[in-house]
């Protein structure tokens, strides 16, 4: 009897020991330039945890970008429904696009797969290159020469804040996926970044 005790105290105390593990594991410092107040975070659901290979970043990171690509294809509908537009910019918008919305998809399948949520909500601000509506509301009130530039600008913040994003899931995640994804966006979007485009309107 005194084994059996003693036995079932060392069970109680290994699982005491695992539940705390678990509990101060969640906790984790927050992605610069994110605000985790109320936003688009993501989240396990009750009936299933994220997978292994899975990480906190990597959900972070895939459930920060889906809102944050969908701002850039928003952006870019506005610019693509103006005339008078240079073609140069109209193409680069046309090119953020076709690039991410296959992006969201996939990312979206992948926190399907880790049994993650996206919640709604706007968690995300200013320092990660998201625009404000005030941004959203002076894009689309622009025409011409003006539009395109607005876009232009606005679309280089952006893309700074998706870089910075994008090194932090190269640098701390774990899922060999969502890092390839990463360095693909560091890659692609710094390349848009340097296009000199902004200098050369009038």
């Amino acid at each position: 009897m005194k084994n059996r005790s003693a036995a079932t105290a060392a069970l109680t105390l290994t699982a005491l020991l695992l539940l705390a593990g678990c509990s101060s594991g969640g906790e984790s410092d927050s992605m610069p330039g994110m605000d985790h107040g109320g936003g688009a975070t993501a989240s396990a659901t009750d009936d299933a945890a994220p997978q292994a290979d899975a990480t906190e970043a990597d959900v972070m990171f895939t459930s920060m970008m889906i809102p944050h690509h969908q701002q850039a294809i928003e952006m870019s509908d506005l610019l693509l429904a103006k005339d008078g537009i240079d073609e140069r910019v109209t193409a680069l918008a046309t090119e953020i696009k076709a690039a991410q919305r296959p992006e969201i998809e996939t990312m979206q399948g992948w926190l399907s797969d880790w049994g993650a949520a996206l919640t709604d909500g706007d968690g995300m601000h200013h320092g990660s290159g998201m625009m404000s509506d005030d941004d959203m509301q002076a894009l689309d009130a622009a025409s011409g020469t003006e539009a395109a530039r607005l876009f232009l600008s606005q679309m280089i913040e952006h893309h700074r804040g998706a870089v910075e994003m994008a090194q932090d899931e190269i640098d701390d995640g774990s899922n060999a996926d969502a890092i390839a994804l990463a360095r693909s966006i560091v890659e692609t979007q710094t390349a848009e970044i340097a296009e000199q485009l902004l200098n050369e309107l009038p």
